[in-house]
């Protein structure tokens, strides 16, 4: 093998062959394997020649294409340093580009074959090869980099999220062929482009497609980690989302989907999961890192570094406080957007990524720096899930310029507010408003808000209203798992029911939900499925449910909910009322134009007895933007209807009640200075002629 270059790393193609990189600093000796087109016969060894700065390198002179390989890292094991090398083990590249094999992956697997450890004695390597069955990368062709022309470019105050998955959103659609279902195709059909596009939102926001490795205790019991929050190869698409079509590959279908998305009108963003791998604990498989250089790219407790820190909940946490492992990281987005088109990343249990060698959350930390300063990622959307638990973990509006978050404190009083009679107008005006005590700083915009009555992770919406308590027994953990606080209501009556009159209150509960997300300031997201009433049976925590529990109910779809949501959202682009992007300040602008006036039903502005009312809580919300029609919004919690008196001198046309099927269109007009009337527990929408 020739000495090749340290960079790139991974496995790349030039004029003499494939060029190999590998970090590993701490290993005295790093060996590729060669293995056949399916990966299971191991065919030759190549020790790399060279150790320059950390990175080994070598050129294997004359490879080509469809390659597949594996590392084998010979070093110390010293637990008490945090070495883990074991080369009976073969690795998989962190830069891999294509993933061959799976982790265990079929009912009889021997898991134990990828731990580094013995089961017997964890302080001993496990001496037993595992190369027939460890996971492997595929050399790729270099991807063409997308044209950013063929991007949506939706600017902020536009953008609406929709949060899905690949394989839910997919598995029961009745208009796509049963070979495509639960695929990167299936996702790109018409059909579903159709339905996005039709609804209103401009941004699929994908929960993980890096190719994963499900934890041992779900493959156990015959489950997944179906939501995909393993990850163990950062630039892989996950293959079980391809269709197998002839002629495809899942890297093909993949980037096919994002340009049939764009091609739509729509833009895609990816959730990612850099903040652990699917190696978890010390308990864990080493499949990739771990067996590379696990005192590097891991935290590890300082008191025992045979184990390892965890504020992520899932047994580890990568740590970008080394800068190769930042390399990696914004190696990883930057093949994502340049190879494949994405638009931007939803940054799981994002706090992570900002923690240095203290562990303590930094907003200037170099992951930031590095982000905002490089000429591609910076002008993606960038969206934190805000916390971890961790050490100050909560991080709510921490985060730089350029980012948004998502907001759970509105999704708390949201919930509270409909549904538990929780709160005054005060506190809701601040979520409506965009929530400026976390985001109001830093020449931050409302738009930093993302919005959310429900989210992959906890009830949908019409659980939301069905159940008062989680039934996670289908996830086997004796009902311990997800949120134990939903702020939920089942409206009398635990689950379904064919009382008329709880169905007619959940739906007008479900209806009010949406208008006030898709009415409010900010950037609003909605999840897949709770525009067409989707239920998980009262499960908060589906993250292994591959099954009918998780795949959204196309069949069954209540187009009342549909219908409604289309129509909020056409409101929501045709209103620049509703999307000002700048924050409110209730004071008269040059033209005499005041952006926002807070009113009580009775017609008079709210006073501070007003605002801290917990008994009287209607309110009228009167917006006026430098372009487009006035908007008065009356938001009703309360149990009894509510007269309201209309601002004067202004000929307003009644557009929205979320007290009426979205079939039953409201009166066409209302008189200047007069009263109407919002129904109990809705949502009224005017604007002017």
């Amino acid at each position: 093998m020739a000495p090749g270059s340290p960079w790139p790393l991974g496995a790349e193609l030039v004029p003499e062959g494939v060029n190999f990189a590998v970090w590993a600093p701490d290993a005295t000796r790093l060996e590729v394997c060669l293995f056949d087109a399916e990966g299971t016969q191991e065919l030759v060894r190549h020790a790399l020649p060279v150790c320059t700065d950390g990175v080994w390198h070598g050129c294997l002179v004359g490879a080509a294409v469809g390659l597949v390989y594996g590392l084998r890292a010979h070093g110390p094991w010293d637990l008490a340093q945090g070495h883990r090398f074991n080369p009976a083990k073969v690795l998989l590249d962190p830069w891999a580009k294509s993933v061959v094999g799976r982790y265990g992956g079929t009912p009889d697997a021997d898991l134990s074959l990828y731990l580094g450890h013995s089961e017997a004695d964890p302080a001993l390597p496990d001496t037993r090869d595992n190369a027939a069955v460890a996971l492997k990368a595929r050399v790729l062709s270099p991807a063409p980099i997308v044209d950013a022309a063929e991007r949506p470019h939706c600017s902020a105050d536009r953008t609406v999220l929709c949060e899905l998955h690949v394989r839910s959103a997919t598995m029961l659609h009745p208009q796509i062929p049963a070979a495509l279902r639960g695929s990167y195709a299936a996702l790109a059909h018409p059909a579903m482009l159709d339905h996005w596009r039709s609804l209103g939102v401009t941004s699929l926001s994908l929960l993980p497609v890096h190719a994963r490795a499900d934890e041992a205790r779900l493959q156990q019991q015959g489950l997944s980690n179906h939501w995909g929050y393993s990850s163990i190869a950062f630039l892989a698409p996950e293959p079980r989302y391809w269709s197998g079509r002839p002629g495809t590959t899942p890297e093909s279908e993949c980037r096919e989907m994002v340009h049939a998305t764009h091609a739509a009108g729509l833009e895609v963003v990816l959730d990612v999961v850099f903040n652990h791998t699917g190696e978890t604990d010390e308990c864990g498989p080493t499949l990739s890192m771990r067996g590379l250089a696990n005192a590097r790219y891991y935290h590890l407790d300082p008191q025992r570094r045979d184990r390892y820190v965890n504020w992520t909940g899932c047994g580890n946490c990568l740590n970008l406080a080394e800068p190769r492992v930042v390399e990696l990281v914004l190696g990883s987005l930057r093949h994502w957007v340049q190879a494949y088109g994405v638009d931007g990343f939803r940054f799981d249990l994002a706090p992570v990524l900002a923690r240095g060698r203290d562990g303590q959350f930094s907003a200037a930390a170099g992951f930031f720096a590095a982000l905002q300063s490089d000429p591609v990622l910076s002008r993606t959307k960038l969206i934190a899930e805000p916390w971890d638990i961790g050490p100050g973990g909560y991080q709510l509006g921490g985060f730089p310029p350029g980012w948004s978050e998502w907001n759970d404190q509105y999704r708390d009083t949201l919930r509270a507010w409909w549904l538990r009679g929780g709160g005054d107008r005060g506190v809701f005006a601040h979520r409506f408003a965009g929530s400026s005590a976390q985001f109001h700083h830093d020449r931050r915009q409302p738009t930093a808000s993302v919005n959310f009555i429900t989210a992959h992770d906890g009830f949908t919406l019409r659980d939301l209203v069905t159940y008062d308590h989680k039934h996670n027994h289908a996830n086997g953990e004796h009902n311990r798992d997800g949120h134990h606080h939903n702020s939920s209501w089942n409206c009398g009556v635990e689950g379904e029911t064919a009382d008329p009159a709880v169905r007619a209150l959940r739906l007008r509960l479900q209806r009010a939900l949406l208008a006030t997300l898709l009415l409010s300031q900010g950037t609003p997201m909605l999840l897949a499925g709770d525009e067409i009433g989707h239920s998980q049976q009262g499960n908060n925590n589906a993250y292994c449910q591959d099954n009918a529990l998780s795949w959204l109910d196309w069949a069954g779809q209540d187009t009342d909910l549909l219908a409604t949501t289309r129509r909020l959202l056409t409101l929501r682009r045709d209103c620049p009322a509703l999307r000002i992007g700048q924050w409110l300040t209730g004071q008269p602008d040059a033209h005499g134009r005041t952006d926002v006036v807070w009113l009580h039903p009775d017609g008079h502005r709210l006073a501070d007895a007003d605002w801290r009312s917990v008994t009287d809580r209607a309110l009228l919300v009167h917006l006026h933007a430098a372009a487009g029609p006035q908007v008065l919004l009356v938001f009703n919690p309360e149990t009894d209807d509510r007269r309201c008196q209309l601002p004067a001198d202004i000929d307003w046309q009644l557009v929205f009640d979320s007290a009426r099927p979205a079939a039953e269109p409201p009166p066409a007009r209302a008189t200047p200075g007069t009263t109407v009337v919002c129904s109990a527990r809705s949502v009224l929408m005017l604007r002017s002629r």
